[in-house]
């Protein structure tokens, strides 16, 4: 009988009359207090992981207004289609708004030697404009935000590993994605997307990384690489 209790609140979709949501603040009032902490990201994760109940609050209303308020042109444009919600979910977004994911040894990036820790960063600037030139030519219709570079300096010989990220718009019905699968592009066979877990596809190994990505980043050896996920999401390394 416990077990299927247990089993129950798990699955609860938290209605008005939810016996398991008895105690917490209404939704209205942990509105009103994020809100006041400016949607603080490192808080909203960190309610996230106190139960199920906060967890879904979490991804329905405070990550999504963290976006609105982070970058408002951004999920203006984003979000123009009509959709409710955008690709990946929201939190999804709100950590790549926020977060360098960094590598390990051997991961996606083969020529990192030194594993890179994930870390917040404080502000990142997402460019549609930028977002083009990470298109090839055929391509350039679709809308790509990208970040600014993530470098870390710290590496030593390494030297700057500038760690990039994105997001597409409607990337279900975009001409890169069209372009993958005519391509037969396979799926990375262990590594997932560090914001949404979905599959990801090199955009290396299809051969659709142009010219004007690496004199967009600088790249001092024209070693550029990027992945993007299912849900649109990229992520990046240029050296």
């Amino acid at each position: 009988v416990d077990k299927m209790i247990i089993t129950k609140q798990y699955r609860c979709i938290h209605s008005a009359s939810c016996q398991c949501s008895k105690g917490h603040l209404s939704e209205d009032a942990i509105f009103l207090v994020f809100h006041n902490l400016k949607w603080n990201p490192k808080l909203i994760a960190t309610l996230s992981c106190v139960c199920k109940w906060f967890d879904d609050l979490a991804k329905r209303v405070l990550w999504k207004e963290f976006c609105r308020t982070r970058a408002p042109k951004m999920l203006c444009d984003l979000q123009s289609t009509g959709s409710h919600v955008v690709d990946g979910n929201w939190r999804a977004l709100g950590k790549l708004l926020t977060y360098c994911s960094g590598c390990t040894k051997g991961g996606l990036f083969k020529n990192i030697q030194n594993p890179v820790p994930g870390h917040f960063v404080y502000q990142t600037r997402f460019s549609r404009t930028s977002g083009k030139s990470f298109l090839l030519p055929q391509c350039r219709t679709d809308v790509l935000y990208v970040s600014d570079p993530c470098e870390h300096l710290d590496q030593g010989e390494e030297g700057d590993l500038g760690f990039f990220r994105g997001v597409f718009k409607s990337f279900a019905t975009s001409k890169v994605r069209k372009m993958l699968i005519s391509k037969g592009a396979n799926l990375h066979q262990t590594e997932v997307c560090p914001y949404c877990k979905a599959k990801l596809w090199s955009m290396q190994q299809a051969k659709m990384i142009p010219q004007s990505a690496s004199c967009r980043l600088g790249s001092y050896e024209d070693y550029i690489e990027y992945f993007v996920c299912l849900n649109g999401h990229l992520i990046g390394n240029c050296t």
